[in-house]
């Protein structure tokens, strides 16, 4: 145990500023007027003034308003990669008085049929990539109206049609679809420019998301993140981070998926409140292209994951970038090992500071201040927040011991969406949230995570929860049983290994992991596959996921077909 740790109780100082707004459209109205020219996004060479993000998401809600039934507080689900078309779409549907729902770009039908159901979403904008998914989904679902996007659809003209043909015909990235009672996106902007958007006023408990987040039953839950929620995460980030950023000049590099709460939050909230320059990257898988974007910016800031600061790292042509601009990097989504901080700050030159959070938090709990990082710690709490530690019995663990780090602040979300039950399983009566994850909290107020949730796998930043898996897999005709479990990976941080008991001998791992790529998306498939007789378990019953998780991580190899 660290000679630092001794406390099990902390607060962040007090949060400001959080009276002075009413919504998110307050942040959102306040910076398009006072940064108007300014750059607010670009994305693959082309950018959105803050003047341009006001006139288009205003044209995107006046359609809403008047070309469909949805009336304020209606669900509208966007199906988007880190496109342009992303923040026109939030704010426009926000502007309307509706509830975002989003929604990952790589969810299976079956997937995107339980969000949408679940959420009771009425209208959806969707990438035209996916619109063959939706087309066989949309009749389980309510969504009524469907609006579909190209990925050039926000460029000039000759690139937009140039984008759009060499994405359709040339690399076949569009399957074939059908729906009839479709807009695309370019129809619905000029039908919303000729007609009247009417500001719709919203309370700060008024919900503006719903964020969903994996469960232990396998089905997402659908977080409800209110007004006041967001707009104290976006002060609270203000109040830790934005001291050493300048208003109006910051150009940050988002890579992390916008639909995803860690950038939500920081890019479309914080960096607009700041009047700033989000780049938005709609592939960093491909380096290649990524890192050519990146030699054409002079960046500021960086948002990244470790995973993310690793792959770049091991890339001569990233190392021969000029990094004399950078002095900022943020890191969050999964843990930061304190061989690729060091690496990262080798390279560049800026060090990178950790932050942790969760959906349910919208996400920011604790950051660490950049002109005091501790390495290997998850930074103090952040304005306007209390972390405590709790033992399993509900009591406080004794000084210096590791406890359930629990969360109290105006950004723990207002419950999840029709599941009472399990709102009451994490929020306790005294407004705590439980994070399911072990914490030692340091005698300086430094907060280090010990364990984490006991049976989460976390891939390359996304939250896979082992149930999940085991569902699709116990529903194989040759399966008795299965346990997902996390194993460690220089790569993704976790590949996900699944033990099974097979009731036909000629299962193989390939044949299993095609039918998980059927039900799953890609980061869900296990990697690794491994057969047994039987699965150990206790005595009642239950699988002992931790002892196949330690012997999984002791193993090397591809699994195998036993």
């Amino acid at each position: 145990m660290s000679e630092n740790a001794a406390a099990s109780i902390v607060r962040g100082e007090a949060l400001e500023g959080l009276d002075d707004y009413h919504s998110v459209m307050d942040i959102f109205h306040r910076s398009v007027k006072r940064y108007d020219e300014k750059v607010a996004f670009s994305c693959m060479g082309k950018s959105l003034t803050y003047a341009e993000l006001d006139r288009l998401s205003g044209d995107f809600a006046a359609w809403l308003q008047h070309e469909t039934n949805l009336e304020p507080g209606d669900r509208v689900a966007i199906q988007l990669p880190n496109l342009l078309q992303f923040p026109v779409a939030v704010f426009g549907a926000i502007r309307a008085g509706m509830v975002v729902v989003n929604t990952n770009p790589l969810y299976t039908e079956r997937e995107m049929t339980h969000q949408f159901k679940d959420s009771g979403a009425k209208a959806i904008l969707i990438l035209a990539n996916m619109a063959d998914k939706l087309e066989r989904v949309l009749d389980k679902t309510d969504i009524e109206h469907v609006v579909i996007t190209e990925i050039g659809d926000l460029h000039d003209f000759p690139k937009r049609p140039l984008i759009n043909f060499v994405v359709k015909y040339v690399k076949k990235m569009v399957p074939r679809y059908s729906i009839p009672k479709a807009v695309g996106l370019r129809q619905v902007l000029k039908q919303g420019a000729s007609l009247e958007h009417r500001e719709v006023e919203r309370e700060l408990d008024d919900i503006a998301a719903l964020q969903y987040t994996g469960g232990t039953t396998g089905l997402a839950k659908g977080t409800m993140l209110t007004h006041r929620n967001l707009v104290a995460n976006m002060l609270q980030a203000k109040q830790i981070i934005g001291g050493g950023l300048s208003e109006g000049s910051e150009v940050v590099v988002a890579p992390l998926p916008v639909y995803h709460i860690y950038t939500f939050t920081v890019n479309c909230l914080f960096m607009l409140e700041g009047g700033n320059h989000s780049l938005l990257i709609t592939n960093p898988r491909d380096l290649d292209t990524f890192i050519k974007e990146l030699s054409k910016t002079r960046f500021t800031g960086f948002v990244g994951l470790n995973t993310l600061f690793n792959a770049l790292c091991n890339r001569d042509d990233f190392k021969a970038l000029d990094f004399s601009h950078l002095h900022l990097t943020i890191s969050g989504g999964m843990a930061l090992t304190k061989a690729a901080a060091k690496r990262w700050e080798e390279v560049t030159g800026c060090p990178i500071a950790e932050g942790y959070g969760l959906t349910e938090t919208s996400p920011i709990v604790s950051f660490n201040p950049v002109e005091a990082i501790q390495l290997g710690t998850i930074g103090r709490p952040v304005a306007g927040t209390e972390l405590k530690l709790c033992n399993p019995d509900g009591g406080d663990p004794e000084p210096g011991e590791p406890g359930e780090l629990c969360v109290r602040g105006p950004q723990v979300m207002k419950g999840y969406w029709n599941r009472d039950d399990e709102t009451a399983k994490v929020i306790d009566a005294d407004g705590f949230f439980h994070t399911g994850d072990i914490a030692v909290i340091q005698d300086d107020g430094y907060v280090r995570i010990v364990d984490r949730k006991k049976d989460m796998i976390l891939v390359s930043g996304f939250n896979v929860y082992p149930n999940e898996i085991e569902d699709v897999v116990a529903a194989h005709p040759k399966v008795v049983e299965s346990c997902a479990v996390g194993v460690p990976d220089d790569t993704s941080g976790e590949v996900i290994k699944l033990f099974v008991v097979a009731k036909d001998s000629s299962l193989t791992s390939d044949e299993l992991r095609a039918w998980c790529k059927q039900e799953l998306a890609g980061y869900k498939v296990p990697k690794l596959v491994e057969f047994r007789d039987e699965l150990p378990k206790t005595n009642v019953g239950k699988v002992l996921r931790r002892q196949l998780r330690d012997e999984g991580s002791t193993e090397t190899g591809t699994g195998t077909d036993g």
